[in-house]
């Protein structure tokens, strides 16, 4: 996310790195990089030359004022505050007042919308613990009503249709009783997209939203259109008046252009970011928190949070009891490793951490590594994994013809499990340092 644009801000940021102070001419020569910058990640040149203005007078004020600060130091943090400015400033709320709460979802074909009702009901039902359905309304496109049943069926929420009806204001509002009469505090409609803007899917969606009066109506846009993403916002914004933006694809190749101006140009504020195909890589917008990933800062309060909500308090005293005595095994680590899937992509979560972007630019790190190590521990017997010492070589040989590795792939990981199984130990004795043998380090798990 936002690699491109990291990397050219980072060279933006040199002419004034190691100066003794900002001067008008390490300024400008930075600013210009900047502007460059921005428009090389797809934002309007109009808005860029607005931003690189105020950066400069921002930067140009302050140069007498902080001498502790460095002239490199000062810089990030005034690019960092004006593009949480243009952000948005702070993170928005979504509305769900009413009974039921209506929310409206809108947008271009091939955007996701579909795919975000379902990301939506589940961040609802499993965070905010509510009740949602939703609603089949996209009536032109093959199999969407099929696709909105099966993304329900995978996170238990239930989908309200009408096949015959090809009415969707009569769907939307009979839908809607349905919630009432079933206790459904949550109702998510999935209205139709088109290909392009145009007046019969305008007056539909006018009329869906005049017909329901919903609570909350959201536009879905593909991050990866950049500056056409910024452009279709406003188009549909004119016609319904939206209440907010989301942005998806946001893991995929985008310059970020629409991240950064769509609140600047519509008026309406980004409330979701989606990260990935699975239905909880949803992610409520933090402009900070957003400036930050784009300086190659991390993101350790998003992190934290995502630990938080997989943290299990009595599993962890349950861990801690088994590692003191230690009996850590494989069902165990294969918890552990289920527990930090549910996080999100790794190599997401690795950036996350303040510093480690750089340190993981030019790795492949794939979540499928993971399934290496499952493999090898679903063809264990259940009393190899409770009891990782009856591993002997015949074990081995018939634990690898099972997943499908080598006999080579098969001792090495039990090597680094039993290495890292003993630093756990060691370390919940209070004996960190007798483990680490001076400075070696735990092997990294293949």
């Amino acid at each position: 996310m936002f690699e491109s644009l990291n990397d050219r801000l980072e060279e933006a940021f040199k002419s004034v790195t190691g100066q003794g102070k900002l001067t008008e001419l390490n300024v400008a020569q930075s600013i210009k990089e900047i502007r460059r910058a921005l428009v090389s990640a797809d934002v309007n040149y109009k808005i860029a030359k607005e931003f690189t203005d105020t950066i400069k007078e921002e930067a140009m004020g302050r140069q007498n004022v902080l001498k502790s600060v460095k002239p490199g130091e000062l810089m990030v943090k005034i690019v960092m505050d004006e593009l949480v400015k243009l952000m948005g400033g702070q993170a928005v709320g979504i509305n769900l007042s009413g009974d039921p709460g209506v929310v409206l979802v809108a947008g271009l074909q091939g955007s996701g919308k579909t795919t975000f009702s379902a990301k939506l009901a589940f961040y609802l039902k499993s965070k905010k613990k509510n009740n949602p359905l939703m609603v089949a309304c996209d009536v032109y496109r093959p199999a969407a009503i099929e696709q909105l049943e099966v993304l329900g069926g995978q996170i238990n929420v239930p989908v309200y249709k009408e096949l015959e009806n090809k009415n969707p204001v009569e769907i939307a509002a009979n839908g809607i009783l349905h919630a009432k009469k079933n206790g459904h505090d949550v109702v998510i409609i999935d209205t139709a997209g088109r290909l392009a803007i145009d007046e019969f899917m305008m007056k539909e969606i006018s009329s869906i939203k005049e017909s329901i009066v919903p609570s909350e109506t959201l536009f879905v846009v593909d991050s990866m259109t950049g500056q056409d993403a910024v452009n279709t916002a406003k188009a549909f914004n004119d016609v319904i008046n939206y209440d907010g933006v989301v942005l998806t694809k946001l893991d995929g190749d985008t310059r970020g252009g629409a991240a950064l101006t769509v609140k600047y140009t519509v008026g309406k504020p980004i409330k979701f970011i989606s990260t990935g195909e699975t239905v909880d890589t949803l992610d409520v917008f933090h402009p900070d928190r957003m400036a930050q990933r784009i300086l190659g800062m991390g993101d350790i309060v998003s992190f934290v949070e995502r630990a938080q909500e997989q943290f299990d308090e009595k599993e962890a005293k349950r861990l801690e009891k088994k590692i003191k005595k230690n009996k850590f095994d494989f069902n165990d680590f294969q918890s552990q490793l289920k527990q930090i899937k549910k996080m999100g992509d790794i190599k997401s979560l690795i950036n996350m951490i303040p510093g480690m972007s750089k340190m993981t630019k030019n790795l492949d790190i794939d979540d499928k590594a993971f399934n290496k190590v499952e493999a090898i521990i679903q063809s264990m017997t259940p009393e190899e994994r409770t009891k990782p010492e009856l591993l002997n070589m015949s074990r081995k040989r018939r634990i690898a013809r099972g997943c499908g590795h080598n006999i080579h792939e098969i001792n090495m990981f039990i090597k680094q499990f039993d290495q890292m199984r003993k630093m756990m130990h060691m370390m919940s004795k209070g004996k960190f340092k007798d483990v680490m043998g001076g400075g070696g380090a735990m092997p990294p798990m293949r």
